[in-house]
């Protein structure tokens, strides 16, 4: 059944598959193309099974998802790159799409004459692109780099160039694939500040990104998507929750959830709602770390005298998750058994960047906790509570249990980058961390001497 036009909606998708057929040897093709009795060599593989959303006109709606979920493939099909292998699509209206870094960019041709070359493809003649030209030089900001061909361009030009075009043109749809991710900061709040430009204007903005902190702030909608298939859809903070959810793999509550939420469509809201439903909830039975993301390549070293055999990270609800929210209190829970007599063990634990460079990190020593003696069979819980004041981005957890030994450093167990972990943010300061400043601004207007 054909969809219908309806002037509310600015996107309508109904029922979208896309299946690729895989095959173990490239041969099996070519057996299968030639089989009298069509035998199947393949294997159907689903990058989207069944999807179906509607974006309304001027609304910001955020697709989100892990990869392989379909996130990119579902643009694609919208903007005409990819054909569905079931289901429709209706799009109202003109779509400026930055899917790909430089997508659609002849590399030896300059800058110049691929802003040309890509607003005749999107319809527009050459005066219109001439009217448009210095708006979107001064946006991209690369100097007489736009007379050099793009092959010579760093991926920050590629991208600036890009972003330029793709939002100078006055698009009614503007369709962004991760491109953010790539450049500076200042130029990506200037893309952040454009789109906000052109959503008062009325554009329907679609967009794919894993900073969540950019999908709390600007969309209005969220669609979530998992290996291909619908999830749910809503107000950002309730699909942000479900997404934490499906990151650390805990499918059963993620399904709880679901059916107790039964309209996302009525806004709830960030906080309050999904709060109340996760208050006094008790995580699930067996260990914590079966629930987080754990990094198979840590390194795990000590003289096995203590063994941390369980660990977590506990957001402000309560909830297990690598996810957290910059300016939230979170919690560290380490388990340890001991197999030995240990007179003081010390318990730590410490944050990385990427980089490897030790950002925050305390122990029970640093803390003045009071730790016991311990004899073999003993366990300990560990709690470490603190505020999340780092920026948003990926970080690096460790943990360990150590101690002094006639004036000598022991490791007993450490756990090295055991685990990642995910900060998101709506306000980023310049730097490591957010020293949460107060701002006060007072106005003076000029006299008038009149």
């Amino acid at each position: 059944m054909p969809l219908e036009e309806n002037v509310e909606y600015a996107i309508q998708v109904q029922d979208v598959s896309k299946v690729y057929r895989l095959y173990e040897k490239p041969i099996d093709r070519l057996k299968e193309s030639l089989s009298l009795s069509h035998k199947n060599y393949h294997k159907d593989f689903f990058a989207l099974n069944g999807i179906s959303f509607k974006v309304k006109r001027g609304e910001t709606v955020g697709i989100i998802g892990t990869n392989g979920s379909g996130k990119s493939t579902i643009l694609k099909i919208i903007t005409g790159v990819l054909t569905p292998t079931a289901g429709q699509v209706q799009v109202a209206g003109v779509i400026s799409a930055l899917l790909e870094l430089g997508a659609g960019f002849n590399m030896d041709y300059t800058g110049i004459e691929n802003i040309y070359m890509n607003g005749t493809m999107m319809g527009f003649s050459r005066r219109e692109m001439e009217e448009k030209l210095q708006d979107i030089l001064d946006f991209a900001d690369i100097g007489d780099f736009v007379y050099q061909p793009v092959k010579t361009y760093s991926s920050g030009m590629f991208v600036r160039l890009a972003f330029a075009l793709a939002i100078n043109v006055e698009p009614e749809i503007l369709i962004v694939d991760e491109a953010l991710s790539v450049g500076d900061v200042f130029f990506q709040s200037k893309c952040y500040r454009r789109m906000e430009e052109i959503r008062k204007n009325g554009t329907t903005i679609l967009m794919v990104t894993h900073d969540m902190g950019s999908v709390i702030k600007y969309c209005d909608r969220v669609v979530l998507l998992n290996k291909g298939s619908f999830i749910a859809e809503g107000a950002p903070g309730a699909m942000v929750d479900l997404y934490k959810k499906i990151l650390a793999n805990q499918m059963e509550e993620l399904q709880e959830e679901l059916t107790e939420m039964t309209d996302f469509s009525g806004g709830m809201d960030e906080k309050g709602e999904a709060d109340r439903q996760n208050q006094g909830k008790k995580p699930r039975a067996g260990m914590m770390r079966d629930h987080l993301t754990i990094n198979p390549s840590r390194t795990e070293y000590g003289d096995g005298r203590a063994e941390i055999y369980d660990l977590g990270m506990f957001d402000e609800r309560g909830n297990l998750t690598n996810l957290l929210l910059k300016g939230e209190y979170f919690t560290i829970r380490e388990k340890i058994r001991f197999h030995r007599e240990i007179q003081a063990p010390i318990f730590t634990y410490t944050i990385k960047d990427k980089k490897g460079a030790e950002l925050s990190g305390t122990n029970t020593m640093f803390e003045g906790a009071e730790i016991h003696p311990v004899k073999a069979g003993d366990e300990y819980e560990v709690n470490f509570r603190q505020k999340m004041t780092l920026q948003g981005g990926e970080y690096l957890l460790s943990m360990s249990c150590t101690g002094f030994e006639m004036g000598e450093h022991t490791v007993y167990h450490r756990l090295y980058d055991v685990a990642n972990i995910t900060v998101i943010s709506n306000k980023n300061t310049v730097g490591v961390y957010d020293m949460e400043s107060e701002v006060e601004a007072v106005y003076h207007p000029a006299e008038d001497e009149g």
